[in-house]
């Protein structure tokens, strides 16, 4: 199969200037090891391991020509956000990182698609940073799925929210800064279990929050590893709201109404997986992600969808290349 648009993938400049001034001594940067390798750190503490196709559009091109990939987004890596610094701190790191990815994009700008991240913290800095990021280039933007202890039912985030609806900016939502305990320690368990319910607790604030009975419907939000864990429990969600409505229900209507106002991508690894996926949110719901390049991502690309014995040609169509036309605008 060929052709795809693969919505999630990330990338890491070859090096930035010195953080530490505006983010302290844990600042990120990038200690290079060789030509195609590099770890990100993290202060003194190694973060991860990546290679150059994080940075080098030629090895990106020459990934995406074997798998199929007509196209893909290319979003930060989540460990750049810094929302836990000040606006200002975080809105200097933003504009680095946007300028950055800029550079790598521009090899192919027809192929590799930008995303920014923004100081999400400070929604008027936020804001800003959109306005001057999309007019440098940049078309969409990647966020957290929350900032410190809010959620992205918090006033701030859905003022960022409806201002990329008003200027129909695209939104990626990425899990981020996992809860940390001795139990979650254990066969990278955060990634495992906590990216999961991170995603699905995002999903879950912007339906019991209210979010979408008041956020203008043009709002294009995406969310990362097929939405977490959230199709296999709507109806947990969809019982609790019917039964316990004293402390639930707080959505104008009940979890399943929301079907259609977001989309989710398909790293599921699976295809029974995939299948739920469909059946819940729907197929037109539906975009081809890979997480590439990092190393529990899809590989190839697609692969679960080009196999799936349960997709009809359109569905197929729509999920490798369609959905994502309409999501980006294209």
């Amino acid at each position: 199969m060929a052709d795809i648009i693969d919505v999630h993938t990330h990338y890491v400049p070859r090096g930035w200037p010195d953080l530490t001034a505006l983010g302290g001594s844990d600042a990120p940067w990038l200690r290079i090891e060789s030509e195609t390798e590099a770890v990100i750190m993290t202060g003194s503490s190694e973060f991860r391991r990546i290679q150059s196709d994080c940075w080098d559009a030629a090895v990106r091109l020459r990934d995406m020509d074997a798998d199929g990939v007509s196209a893909q987004v290319v979003s930060p890596t989540p460990a750049f956000f810094q929302y836990g610094r000040s606006g200002a701190e975080a809105a200097k790191i933003a504009r680095i990182f946007n300028d950055l990815a800029l550079e790598i994009t521009a090899a192919a700008p027809d192929r590799l698609i930008p995303f920014c991240q923004v100081p999400l913290q400070d929604p008027d800095a936020a804001c800003s940073e959109l306005e001057r990021a999309v007019a440098a280039g940049h078309r969409g933007v990647e966020i957290g799925n929350h900032v410190g202890d809010q959620d992205l039912d918090s006033e701030g985030v859905v003022t960022f929210l409806q201002h990329c609806a008003s200027l129909d900016v695209p939104v990626f939502v990425h899990p981020w800064d996992m809860d940390t305990s001795p139990r979650l320690d254990r066969w990278m368990a955060r990634w495992l279990t906590a990216m999961p319910a991170e995603t699905h607790l995002s999903i879950l604030a912007l339906i019991l929050g209210g979010v979408f009975d008041r956020i203008d419907e043009r709002l294009k939000i995406c969310f990362a590893h097929g939405g977490g864990s959230f199709a296999f429990w709507l109806g947990r969600m969809e019982n609790a709201w019917h039964r316990r409505s004293d402390i639930i229900g707080t959505s104008q209507y009940p979890p399943s109404h929301y079907l259609g106002r977001f989309y989710v991508d398909s790293v599921v690894f699976d295809e029974r997986a995939l299948r739920l996926l469909v059946d819940t949110v729907g197929e037109s719901r539906v975009m081809v992600g890979s997480d590439y390049p990092y190393p529990l991502g899809e590989h190839p690309v697609g692969e679960v969808v080009r196999k799936s014995a349960d997709l009809s040609d359109r569905a197929r169509d729509l999920i490798t290349r369609g959905n994502a036309e309409r999501y980006l605008g294209l």
